[in-house]
């Protein structure tokens, strides 16, 4: 969930207006969620680190954290974990949940960690907010040490029907009734759109390819809606 200031990607709000967003929308994110997801968010987040394959004692980075629960899940699982997020009202409430996880504040394509720093790196549901894609990805590959994983989870848009018909249903009609009704329907304008002009799963494996991870491979679940990437720094 963050861009670079005086950069940002077509479709895309200025940074200041997208992290100002986030600060608004702090308090109702985990239930926003849990409703648009119906629970299974947590579900994929379990599956994003999986991918990581990391354990006790491994360093990772969990990159646009938001409240945190991705890096949660990773803490669970024994490894040592710092998150990162640009939102400070994200961060306190990931900071309340987790006071045992390092949460700091920083911009994501420009991560203030040595290159090698992590085991694996994460970002789950905020590499599409990223206003330059390729340097964010880049960014997620410098820090991560040869042999460790990269891996992003990520909303992505079904091709083919029933599914698609329902999503465009759902993400261009129901959740900003859903913003409206949280208080906050511009945020939640925004996220449809932000996944439309996110790369399709095979754009984004080609782009992940590019900044250089190897054995990159992606699965796609809950129907087409889903994508998770991984690879090997």
């Amino acid at each position: 969930m963050t861009p670079l200031a005086g950069e940002a990607a077509r479709g895309t709000l200025p940074e200041g207006q997208v992290q100002a967003m986030f600060d608004r929308i702090a308090g109702v994110y985990d239930l926003m969620n849990r409703v648009m997801t119906a629970g299974l968010d947590a579900r994929w987040r379990a599956r994003a680190a999986d991918l990581a394959r990391a354990g006790a004692g491994d360093r990772v980075l969990d990159v646009a954290t938001g409240t945190g629960d991705l890096a949660i899940e990773l803490r669970d699982r024994g490894a040592e974990v710092t998150g990162l997020d640009f939102s400070e009202e994200m961060l306190e409430r990931a900071r309340e949940k987790a006071p045992d996880v390092r949460f700091e504040q920083g911009n994501a394509l420009e991560l203030p960690y040595a290159d090698g720093a992590f085991d694996a790196v994460t970002v789950g549901f905020g590499a599409r907010n990223f206003a330059d894609l390729d340097r964010g990805l880049r960014e997620l590959v410098r820090v991560t040490r040869p042999g460790g994983r990269v891996v992003v989870l990520e909303i992505t848009t079904p091709q083919r029907p029933p599914l698609s018909l329902f999503f465009r249903l759902w993400f261009d009609r129901l959740v900003p009734a859903l913003g409206r009704l949280a208080g906050d329907p511009d945020a939640y304008s925004y996220l449809p759109s932000s996944v439309r002009r996110f790369p399709d799963p095979y754009g984004l494996g080609e782009r992940l390819a590019r900044v250089g991870l190897t054995d990159v491979r992606w699965l796609i679940t809950a129907g087409g809606i889903i994508a998770l990437h991984a690879g090997t720094r």
